[in-house]
């Protein structure tokens, strides 16, 4: 059976995703969901630059990301966001995701709250929180995970960590 699987990444695709989380996945399909990016030519092909065509991947907005995601498949997709946020706009069609991953996020104006002993370079908001409590209520793990062969962290584990 097909999975799906979410990753909060603010570098989207790069190489860590190609080389790391895709083989450890099984992935066949990217979907980098960016509004910005997705419009700017440019950036798409940047980002697709080193992508082997063996994955099918897609740069899309919120509403194109819907679309795609309402479509059954029969192979393990990554779908994959900047902030947390987003998450928020695609809750109904990641609702039965196998597990959202959280990666890097930099620091932004409304982040208060940082991994304990981090590189510094994952931040979260309150309101990140609480819309990631209530992916947990709803029964979907959700991890802090840099790299595949580095230690997962649960939610539980990770939220007693941030300040």
């Amino acid at each position: 059976m097909a999975k799906t699987y979410v990753r909060v990444d603010d570098r989207l695709i790069h190489g860590q995703t190609i080389v790391a989380w895709c083989p450890t996945l099984s992935i066949k399909e990217i979907i980098a969901i960016d509004d910005e990016s997705a419009k700017n030519p440019v950036l798409k092909s940047i980002m697709t630059m080193g992508v082997p065509p063996m994955y099918k991947t897609h740069i899309v907005t919120t509403e194109e990301a819907k679309i795609l995601l309402a479509q059954e498949c029969n192979f393990n997709r990554l779908v994959i966001v900047k902030v947390p946020s987003k998450l928020e706009a695609i809750q109904a069609e990641i609702e039965q995701a196998d597990l959202i991953i959280l990666g890097n996020i930099a620091k932004r104006d409304d982040t208060s709250h940082k991994i304990s002993g981090a590189t510094g370079i994952f931040y979260l908001s309150d309101a990140d929180v609480s819309l990631i409590e209530g992916f947990i209520s709803r029964g979907t793990e959700v991890c802090f995970q840099q790299l595949p062969a580095t230690t997962k962290m649960s939610w539980e584990s990770f939220k007693k960590s941030i300040k």
